[in-house]
């Protein structure tokens, strides 16, 4: 799962808030650390996780013409990874957690994320009743506020073939509180820099570091969340806004054209889900994504649609579809429309078989391949694709 309105440009003004965020920061960590009781504590916790997801695919019409066989290196039904989640029980209620995870393509058995060690998550904090404040690479709240709407999620067919930064919302340089309180989970993230991979290596890598002293605001970004949960309906908010940077030359390249700390890529999300009991539990979610992006002069505003149901055959059998619509505002002849179906086999509870179908519907100037599962698979411009993946899922 951007609005764009600049703000006015107050320079002292905006100094003063920087420098009275990062104290409030450092005042809230020493009054938590207060709130530990001096106490022998129990030993730490330590979790090895992880999910390997492997497939194969075939798309038809890439390039225009060509058929294209291939194992994904981004996802399959799910990003493969590997983590390590830990806690530390401080006494009062409070906290030590952390967590360090990495992202893998199974085809080559590289580092996911640019070649980052812990490019999926890498942050330590403290927890408690009010929730939790960690600092480091995690997740913006925007990818938060789909994750229950969007029923496919990070597959090879599904919204990130549309909109790559929605499954890989993150952000480096990060400040960020969540915390569940009965029905409703709300968060807010501050990024002081939001992203130190280039273009390239990355699906959405995008060169913009940040934490300069001469540009103050550059590539900051800052989420927030706000989601109410009942066991059988939900609803979330959700707004994401990145910042660019100034360049300084023709060989100084920001990815998406945000070459000024004044242009801004903003997201907002609204989705939610209802479980309908009379039909055995099926799942029907959907929502909306809205964007306006700085960046791009020929088409700053899109909404991505998107619909789709869950429905338990079986205990060991799932079937699911979804419907997703890209659309720019004002402009004619670039947007684009998705199928997607998959059925889930489960031969354990930590093993699964599965078959994905896709297809896209581009519009005359629209080139977006139906897949996320790797660069180098985009039809001609106009053109329809059809895509097939047959994967196995195993997590530990």
């Amino acid at each position: 799962m951007q609005h764009n309105a600049p703000y006015p440009d107050y320079a002292g003004h905006r100094s003063c808030r920087a420098f009275a965020a990062t104290a409030l920061i450092g005042a809230g960590l020493l009054a938590l650390a207060a709130t530990a009781q001096a106490q022998p504590a129990p030993a730490p916790g330590v979790t090895l996780y992880g999910l390997m997801d492997a497939s194969v695919e075939f798309l038809d019409k890439v390039n225009g013409v060509g058929r294209l066989n291939r194992m994904p290196s981004n996802t399959g039904m799910l990003p493969s990874r590997v983590g390590m989640r830990g806690s530390e029980d401080l006494g009062g209620g409070l906290r030590g957690v952390f967590t360090l995870e990495m992202g893998l393509a199974p085809d080559t058995g590289t580092s996911g994320q640019g070649g980052r060690l812990f490019g999926r998550q890498a942050f330590a904090g403290l927890a408690g009743p009010w929730g939790s404040l960690t600092l480091g690479r995690q997740y913006s709240m925007v990818y938060w506020s789909v994750i229950d709407a969007d029923l496919i999620g990070p597959a090879v067919y599904a919204m990130g073939s549309l909109d790559p930064y929605v499954p890989n919302a993150r952000a480096d340089n990060a400040v960020a509180w969540r915390g569940t309180f009965g029905h409703w989970n709300l968060g807010a993230e501050y990024s002081f820099g939001r992203d130190t991979v280039n273009a390239g290596p990355s699906p959405v890598g995008t060169n913009c570091p940040g934490e300069s002293g001469t540009d103050k605001q550059a590539c900051r970004q800052w989420s927030a969340l706000a989601k109410y949960d009942t066991p059988v309906w939900g609803v979330a908010l959700g707004y994401d806004r990145q910042n660019g940077r100034t360049t300084s030359g023709p060989t100084d390249v920001v990815f998406g054209n945000l070459n000024s700390s004044d242009k801004h890529d903003s997201r907002a999300s609204l989705g939610g889900y209802v479980k309908i009991a009379a039909l055995g539990d099926t799942k029907v979610a959907g929502g909306l994504l809205r964007r306006d992006n700085d960046g791009d002069a020929v088409k700053p505003r899109s909404k991505l649609w998107y619909v789709g149901a869950s429905y338990p055959v079986s205990p060991f059998i799932t079937v699911e579809g979804q419907w997703l619509a890209l659309r720019y505002d004002g402009v004619d002849d670039r947007d684009s429309s998705m199928l997607v179906a998959r059925v889930v086999y489960s031969l354990s509870k930590r093993t699964a078989v599965y078959g994905q179908v896709g297809h896209i519907r581009n519009d005359r100037l629209a080139a977006v391949s139906v897949s996320g599962g790797a660069a180098g698979s985009n039809p001609a411009a106009g053109a329809s694709q059809s895509g097939v993946n047959l994967g196995i899922r195993h997590t530990f």
